[in-house]
């Protein structure tokens, strides 16, 4: 099986070039992407969010849909953290059966809408759906994790959501792959404790230097990660070199 994971930075980098990169990698199975609108939102306009413009002629105010439509052999779920219609976007191919999907919050609840001046440290929660393979059945994690000015350093908040991820990991009887945008440096308590916990990090296992494209100025160049357990064996990981966001694509083959 194969996954992609991309904040898709709500399509700024352009929404042709985001569509064709889905057009592209369509046979892959499951797509976890972070950074999804469903609908403009004018009061957002001109805003701050996780550290992006939100201007409305920026982004991909149809994202969910217009993606979705792009890989219509995939099922849609979306799971919103910031007025219902900005979140996290998990397609799955039809043919694999979803035994079950939802969401949980690491940060705040589904409610929770911050004052505008502090629009980026909105309500975070993680995605998952169990589906059934070839192998048995396993279970994918879609994250967001927390931005603050401060940067990717360990806070209280950030140690408080790791924790809150390995309990509910701690209920899983199935293998699980977890990935997504930390907004984390790699060597922080709260990545250490997903490998305390037994998971692999495939960032640090395959010496992964940056998770970020040309777009993205700033110095640190570490975001992204992805995370599996034992029963996953893994067949290929890699950086993607597609600049399709201020992000880049992680792209995991896996038995």
């Amino acid at each position: 099986m194969k996954l992609i994971s991309l904040n898709t930075w709500g399509g700024r980098a352009g929404k042709a070039e985001l569509l064709s990169f889905f057009e592209k990698h369509k046979d892959v199975d499951i797509f976890c992407l972070q950074e999804i609108l469903s609908a403009p939102y004018e009061k957002i306009d001109g805003q701050i969010v996780d550290e992006f413009d939100m201007g409305l002629d920026q982004t991909m105010s149809y994202g969910m849909q217009e993606i979705s439509s792009a890989l219509a052999g995939h099922a849609s779920y979306f799971r919103p953290h910031y007025l219902n219609t900005y979140g996290l976007l998990m397609l799955v191919k039809k043919d694999i059966e979803v035994i079950k999907e939802g969401d949980f919050f690491v940060y705040k609840s589904s409610d929770y809408v911050p004052m505008m001046e502090d629009i980026g440290l909105h309500a975070r929660n993680v995605q998952y759906t169990t589906v059934q393979t070839e192998r048995g059945i396993r279970t994918f994690m879609n994250f967001h994790g927390l931005w603050d000015e401060v940067g990717k350093v360990n806070t209280k908040d950030r140690l408080i959501q790791s924790d809150k991820i390995i309990s509910f990991l701690s209920t899983l009887p199935t293998p699980i792959i977890l990935c997504g945008d930390f907004n984390l440096r790699p060597d922080t308590e709260s990545i250490k404790k997903f490998e305390d916990f037994g998971l692999r990090n495939l960032i640090k296992e395959y010496g992964v230097t940056s998770t970020r494209t040309s777009y993205y100025a700033k110095p640190e160049k570490f975001a992204d990660y992805a995370f599996v357990s034992d029963g996953v064996k893994v067949l290929d990981f890699k950086v993607l070199p597609d600049e399709v966001s201020d992000h880049s694509p992680l792209y995991l083959e896996f038995d």
